[in-house]
C-alpha cells in the first residue's frame, strides 16, 4: 500500500478537508501517477454534496487528472517512469463485453468503474479520485499526453469536458461542410466550439446571455445566436446538420429541434437534475430528426482527442486554484462564475494539508 494525501468530503454537509488514505499496491498491469493538476468538474460537486444519489463517504472527487508516471507494474508495457500521462472519468471496465470490445468502455454492459465513487472491480472498495497527490490505475485506462509542459494545467479538463464534446462530434461525423450548433458556453460548450471549429465545421454558438456574444466569437464561433430571441432563432430554421446541447438545466428542446435539417440530430450531453419538458413529436417525424444522448468517450476516442488537441494547440480556458480554495471554487461554479474550468495545482496540496 502507498500512503496518499488528498481532500475529501466526509458528508454532504461538511466542506472538503485534508484526508489521509491508502492507495493499493501496484497490480502487475498498474501505473502509479503522481498528480500534477486536477480539473474541477460539476460532477465533483454533485457527488461531494450528494446531489446525485449513491455517494459513498469519505469521497475524494476528481477525474480530470494530469500527472507523471512514478512507478509501473511488471506487466506494464506502454508507459515508463517520468512520462506525462492523463487519467479521465474511468479507471476500469469488464474488458470483454460488446461495448468494451468496440473500444467504448463508457457503455460497458457490466458497468465501467468510475475514477471516484465506484466499487473497485477486484476488492469492491470505493474508488477515490484525483484531489490527491497520486493515483493507481490499470494501464489500459492511462492516456498519453503530448502537449508541452507549459500547457499541462489547461490539458486537464480535456479528460472530461474535452472528450464529452469530442465523442459526439466524431460519432456524428462532424467536419467540413457541416453547420453545427453548440448550445451553452460553459465548461463543456467552450470546448465544443473549439473542437467543432478545428474539425472544419461552420459553428454557431447558442447562449441566453448577450454578454457572451464576443466571448463565443473569441472561442471560434462563426456566429452567435441569442436563444431567447425568436427572430434570431427563426433565421436558422431547418439549417443545422448537428446541434450539441451542453446545458445541464431543464429547458424546452423544441426550438432547437426545429433548427435541424432533415435527418439532423440534436445530441444532449448536459444532464439536468430534473427532466426536460417532453419534445413535440411533430418536429421529429416531419423531418426525420433525432434527439440523442452521448456519454463521455472510450479510451481510444480519448487518446484520439488528446492527440488532435496537441496537434492543433487546443486546451481548455482555465483558472488555476490552490487545493484549499476548492469550496470557493464550488461556490463560484454553482454561480457560473468561471471561464471556463477550475484546475487545482496539486503542488499546493502539501501546504493545504
Amino acid at each position: 500500500m502507498s500512503q496518499a494525501k488528498g481532500y475529501a468530503a466526509q458528508s454532504a454537509e461538511t466542506p472538503l478537508a485534508p484526508f489521509a488514505f491508502e492507495r493499493r499496491e501496484l497490480r502487475p498491469n498498474d501505473v502509479r501517477v503522481d498528480i500534477l493538476y486536477c480539473g474541477v468538474c460539476h460532477s465533483d460537486l454533485h457527488t461531494a454534496r450528494s446531489e446525485w444519489p449513491g455517494t459513498v463517504y469519505p469521497s475524494v472527487p476528481g477525474h480530470e487528472i494530469v500527472g507523471r508516471v512514478a512507478a509501473v507494474g511488471p506487466e506494464v508495457s506502454g508507459f515508463e517512469v517520468g512520462e506525462i500521462v492523463g487519467v479521465g472519468c474511468m479507471v476500469d471496465s469488464c474488458q470483454h463485453c460488446h461495448a468494451c470490445d468496440d473500444g467504448l468502455e463508457q457503455y460497458c454492459e457490466n458497468v465501467f468503474t468510475m475514477t471516484y465513487n465506484s466499487p473497485d472491480r477486484v476488492t469492491g472498495e470505493n474508488t477515490l479520485g484525483g484531489y490527491a497527490d497520486h493515483i493507481v490505475v490499470r494501464q489500459e485506462f492511462v492516456l498519453k499526453i503530448r502537449h508541452g509542459e507549459e500547457q499541462l494545467a489547461a490539458v486537464a479538463p480535456l479528460l472530461c469536458a474535452g472528450i464529452t464534446t469530442w465523442s459526439p462530434l466524431r460519432h456524428w461525423k462532424v467536419g467540413p461542410g457541416h453547420k453545427v450548433g453548440i448550445v451553452g458556453i460553459g465548461g463543456l460548450g467552450h470546448m465544443g466550439v473549439k473542437l467543432a471549429r478545428a474539425l472544419g465545421a461552420t459553428v454557431v454558438a447558442f447562449t441566453t446571455s448577450p454578454s457572451k456574444r464576443e466571448e463565443a466569437l473569441r472561442l471560434g464561433a462563426d456566429e452567435v445566436v441569442i436563444s431567447r430571441d425568436a427572430d434570431e432563432m427563426a433565421a436558422h430554421t431547418g439549417s443545422f446538420d448537428f446541434i450539441l446541447n451542453t446545458v445541464a438545466a431543464p429547458h424546452d428542446l423544441d426550438p432547437f429541434v426545429t433548427l435541424l435539417k432533415r435527418d439532423g440530430t440534436l445530441t444532449l450531453v448536459g444532464v439536468p437534475a430534473e427532466p426536460h419538458p417532453s419534445p413535440a413529436v411533430f418536429n421529429l417525424v416531419f423531418g426525420r430528426r433525432s434527439i440523442a444522448g452521448s456519454l463521455i468517450g472510450g479510451i481510444a476516442e480519448t487518446q484520439e482527442m488528446l492527440d488532435f488537441c496537441a496537434e492543433h494547440g487546443i486546451t481548455a480556458d482555465i483558472e488555476m486554484i490552490a487545493m484549499d480554495e476548492i469550496e470557493e471554487a464550488y461556490r463560484r461554479m454553482t454561480a457560473s462564475d468561471v471561464k471556463y474550468r477550475f484546475v487545482i495545482d496539486m503542488a499546493t496540496l502539501g501546504t493545504a494539508a
